[in-house]
């Protein structure tokens, strides 16, 4: 009964995000790694949550499970720096996995389909009529914003590459012998600048293959809530 009515919230939530599809979608940061057990079902959630246009999910591989016998391919330890402030900012001792961060703010456990859908939810409910257009020609990136308050300002510009699926057979670890699929696998994450939202803003980007994928995040500054987001295609 539980799976059914989570499969009927996120339902529910596709449906809704046709009518809002010109609002900046949630944000969703899994913190997840390929040596954690309960990693698999959480990294599955995520691919459920990748084919919706109200939300941005992405996947960041920590690097702090790697000692127990199986080294993540995808590991960044600027991630786990960015999820200890996180922890920080919301007066948190520990990190663990699997985690996510929704738009910046509300934090769950990444492998509970319902507590996913409610972080989602409220984040729909709070979040304003702000959203940014991007483009990128060549190493230039170029944005506009609608409706962002200048009182947040100077929001972090946030540069972010990802891959959007790849498939891992782990070796070792708690995962041996697994072949676990992974969407939007977070492979950079630049910040390019502090932008008030008025006007343009324009810089220099350090792009990745073709074969990645490109996207914009506006947050406040000192890693706070995410106000803004855009795919780039």
């Amino acid at each position: 009964m539980r799976r059914l009515l989570s499969a009927l919230v996120f339902a529910g939530m596709g449906t809704m995000a046709a009518a809002q599809s010109a609002s900046s979608p949630v944000v969703v940061e899994l913190y997840t790694s390929q040596g954690c057990s309960s990693c698999p079902s959480a990294d599955r959630l995520l691919e459920k949550l990748a084919g919706r246009e109200d939300v941005l999910p992405l996947s960041l591989h920590v690097d702090y499970w790697d000692y127990i016998g199986w080294k993540d391919t995808f590991a960044n330890p600027a991630f786990t720096d960015r999820q200890k402030v996180y922890a920080r900012n919301m007066g948190e001792r520990m990190i663990y996995t699997p985690q996510m961060i929704i738009n910046g703010g509300a934090h769950v456990v990444g492998n509970r389909p319902m507590d996913v859908a409610d972080a989602l939810t409220d984040a729909k409910s709070r979040s304003g009529a702000g959203a940014v257009s991007a483009s990128l020609q060549g190493t230039r990136l170029t944005l506009s914003a609608k409706a962002l308050s200048p009182d947040g300002s100077p929001y972090l510009v946030q540069f972010v590459t990802y891959l959007p699926e790849e498939t891992v057979r782990i070796g070792r670890g708690e995962n041996a012998g697994k072949e676990v699929t992974y969407v939007n696998v977070v492979s950079g994450w630049q910040h390019v600048g502090d932008w008030d939202g008025q006007g343009t803003f324009s810089a220099d980007v350090q792009t990745t293959p073709e074969q990645d994928e490109h996207a914009v995040i506006l947050q406040k500054r000192n890693q706070g809530a995410v106000v803004a987001a855009a795919r780039l295609r």
